[in-house]
């Protein structure tokens, strides 16, 4: 099967990236840093501890910061020594807040998950192809493009729900969009997703991205980074 490729000149055109629609968004529509997945709020331990809890977590650390100047005693480690029965909790580096031995334990294991709780919106290209469509009655239908990958768009550490997917020519051009819903699944953090575009992969050796892939979670507002492709070729 060959390739054919078309739009040289916007091809051309496309070595200076312009801004899309989705740039010109994502811009101005970004959501702050560190974005919690639904479920999840900052903990802050302190004012720029951003690892993602649950609300009762947060609760607590308010209540644990409050009360640190009654578990402190001059002992052994200086004048933040702990009281019996309680540790620092080091849920960041020199935190000498004295907690239960428990709430330690549980602020590593928020540290250690901080990053599967984030919407960092993750965003891969994979390819598929077609292949025969079953009749239903024995036989199969097949045409001559069935050998040609196509693009499937896949993504991980969103919010469980809506996202909608875009492929863009590097001219700002929009050359292809859909929805998908992300939901949990085994292996992947947050919600996960893959939308098969129906679209040709053209890239070939030689023949450098003319576009890029982009998806955005509807929840927080949070864009992908852009994932270079190349698309809009035709087959013969």
């Amino acid at each position: 099967m060959k390739y054919e490729a078309i739009g040289t000149a916007a091809l051309a055109a496309a070595l200076t990236l312009a801004l899309s629609p989705a740039t010109v968004a994502a811009a101005s529509a970004a959501p702050p840093p560190d974005t919690c997945l639904v479920g999840f709020v900052w903990r802050e331990a302190r004012p720029t501890d951003h690892v993602c809890v649950t609300p009762k977590v947060r609760q607590r650390t308010e209540v644990e910061n409050r009360l640190k100047y009654t578990n402190w005693v001059t002992g052994a480690y200086g004048p933040h020594t702990c009281v019996n029965g309680t540790v620092w909790r080091e849920a960041f580096t020199g935190d000498d807040v004295c907690v239960t031995p428990r709430s330690r334990d549980e602020a590593r294991s928020d540290n250690a998950q901080a990053a599967a709780r984030r919407v960092t919106a993750k965003l891969w290209i994979s390819t598929y192809r077609q292949g025969p469509v079953d009749n239903g009655d024995g036989t199969a239908t097949t045409t001559s493009t069935d050998d040609i990958p196509r693009l499937k768009l896949n993504g991980s550490h969103f919010n469980a729900g809506q996202v909608k997917v875009f492929i863009y020519y590097n001219t700002g051009k929009l050359y292809w969009s859909g929805t998908v819903t992300a939901t949990r699944n085994g292996g992947y953090a947050g919600g996960s997703w893959g939308k098969r575009t129906g679209k040709f992969d053209c890239s070939a050796p030689g023949k450098p991205a003319n576009a890029y892939a982009r998806a955005q979670d509807v929840t927080s507002g949070r864009w992908s980074a852009s994932v270079p492709v190349r698309v809009g070729c035709s087959v013969y």
